[in-house]
């Protein structure tokens, strides 16, 4: 077998692509999530799979990213925020419905693996990668293979507290996971919205429109965010020290970021030189999908 198909497994839609042995696309198809169906959700990526296997006219390596975790304790999903996966054998059923092996990971860790493999990043050793969007994942790829952690909880920087708190980031925005202040409060879709002083209506891509347009409140939203961002990574890099971050999700289409981030980072970074490059993802939304089907190696 050398083709093989990755699913995107989210809460809205599940997405499959398959590659051949060069990384080409021989397969894409998108259909929505079953919300709530657990079986039906097997079957939906069941028939996704074997409608992959007709078109590259083999039976291909499959690999599944999903918005949550394989507890190591248990070995079944957890911190999925696709609420119907928790607590369930999602490898083991996938493997008996499909009648072949099956891999499946953090679907943060499916799109750094996707840019490490062959996106922004794949000249890299050590590789983070960030989604921005309506939370902050997190996933690290060291040599091309997907750091998972003791915990399986490798790469969730968005649960930590967001570092060098100032005067108004003190004690933070509570957050779904019973605490307050953590990164993704400051960094989401909704961070943004909330640093923002102009009309609270705005989506976080209607204030990165006006910034860009020269808004004078929607500039200085953007720029906070920029500045919660760079220490954010900072953090990251005093840690893992990467050769790459690479940035995906709606707020990775924020141009200044790129070039703005890495001029500040440095204030927070315990070096006098910083080599670390700051990238956007190569595909884009693809990536993720793109992943989950390098979860199995050329």
């Amino acid at each position: 077998m050398s083709a093989r198909v990755g699913i995107d497994l989210g809460g809205t839609k599940i997405e499959a692509v398959a590659l051949d042995e060069n990384g080409r696309d021989c397969f894409r198809r998108r259909v929505a999530s079953p919300r709530g169906d657990y079986d039906a959700t097997i079957f939906a990526i069941r028939q996704l799979v074997l409608a992959a296997d007709a078109a590259c006219g083999e039976t291909c390596l499959v690999g599944v990213g999903i918005p949550g975790a394989i507890s190591l304790a248990t070995g079944l999903i957890k911190n999925a925020n696709s609420t119907w996966l928790i607590g369930k054998p999602l490898h083991v059923d996938l493997e008996r419905a499909l009648g072949r092996p099956v891999r499946v990971a953090n679907d943060a860790n499916c799109f750094a693996l996707s840019e490490a493999t062959d996106g922004a990043a794949a000249d890299a050793r050590v590789v983070f990668g960030v989604i921005l969007g309506t939370g902050t994942g997190g996933g690290v790829v060291m040599d091309g293979r997907v750091l998972i952690g003791a915990n399986a909880i490798a790469g969730e920087w968005g649960h930590n507290a967001l570092p060098w708190p100032e005067g108004d980031e003190w004690p933070g925005p509570e957050c779904y996971c019973g605490r307050r202040g953590c990164i993704e409060t400051f960094l989401s879709g909704a961070g943004l919205v909330s640093a923002y002083s102009g009309n609270k209506d705005w989506t976080a891509r209607e204030i990165a429109a006006a910034a860009a347009s020269g808004d004078d409140a929607a500039r200085a939203a953007i720029e906070t965010y920029t500045r919660r961002l760079a220490k954010s990574l900072a953090s990251i890099i005093n840690v893992l020290d990467p050769d790459a971050i690479v940035l995906g999700g709606g707020l990775s289409n924020v141009e200044s970021l790129y070039s703005r981030v890495p001029q500040i980072w440095s204030e927070w970074i315990f070096s006098d030189r910083v080599a670390t490059r700051l990238v956007r993802a190569k595909y884009g939304d693809s990536s993720g999908v793109r992943g989950a089907a390098w979860l199995w190696p050329a």
